[in-house]
């Protein structure tokens, strides 16, 4: 099974930010992008923005379709989303479920490998604009994955082909990384808007472009000093 190789009919559920980026990374990688479900105007203009000329399926339809299916939709609709395609028997045997909720593993997956689909987790750890500027971004990402162990290479080469790197959660530890992005995600998000409000309420022109260069450069600054400390704790291990 990890040896599955070759051109996969890919159907992406979720037309939101994430979902056509990672369909038009894959479709770049030489996939075929067999359908899209969207739902909303906003999402189908995005869906034909960045996977122009695929169709826009019904969700039962694009799985029978399917080789892999993308889940690309918020972590608070992915439980009741595998389980109640499973309880109308949309699953194939076979079929590779991929999800990309920060805070789940393969568990959510459970019911649709109960119906013999194969269970992985990707999550690109960015933030996406839902615009094909992420496409460029995403090849300077890194992507968390969980996998059954046989099936981990299909995960991590699925990654490699978006042009991202991957990197191994554990099952157990999903949560923890959850947290992790989440407390970067929020805390740089009410810092820069802390910041660049303050300087346009002293009547600072273009705040944004004025911090982006501190911004960036404390950033780096600060990754490059925990890296530098994660060494010496592994060292004095």
């Amino acid at each position: 099974m990890a040896q599955r190789s070759g051109r996969l009919g890919i159907g992406i559920i979720g037309a939101g930010r994430v979902g056509p980026v990672l369909g038009a990374a894959l479709g770049g990688a030489g996939h075929a992008i067999v359908g899209i479900a969207a739902v909303s105007q906003s999402s189908r203009e995005r869906a034909d923005a960045l996977l122009p000329g695929v169709p826009i399926l019904e969700v039962p339809d694009l799985i029978e379709r399917s080789e892999l299916v993308l889940l690309a939709v918020p972590g608070d609709e992915l439980p009741a989303l595998v389980a109640g395609l499973a309880a109308t028997g949309a699953w194939q045997a076979g079929q590779l479920v991929v999800h990309t909720a920060p805070g789940y593993g393969i568990g959510v997956l459970a019911p649709a490998a109960a119906a013999g689909a194969i269970p992985l987790a990707i999550h690109p750890v960015m933030a996406f604009t839902g615009t094909s500027l992420d496409l460029v971004r995403l090849r300077e990402s890194w992507c968390a994955v969980t996998a059954p162990t046989p099936v981990l290479p299909i995960a991590q080469a699925l990654v490699v082909e978006m042009g991202a790197e991957p990197f191994v959660v554990a099952e157990a530890d999903r949560a923890a990384y959850s947290d992790a992005v989440a407390a970067a995600t929020t805390f740089s998000t009410a810092i820069v808007t802390q910041a660049t409000g303050a300087l346009g309420r002293i009547g600072v022109d273009d705040p944004g472009r004025v911090l982006g260069p501190l911004v960036r450069s404390a950033v780096e600054n600060a990754l490059s000093s925990a890296a530098t400390i994660d060494a010496e704790a592994r060292k004095s291990d």
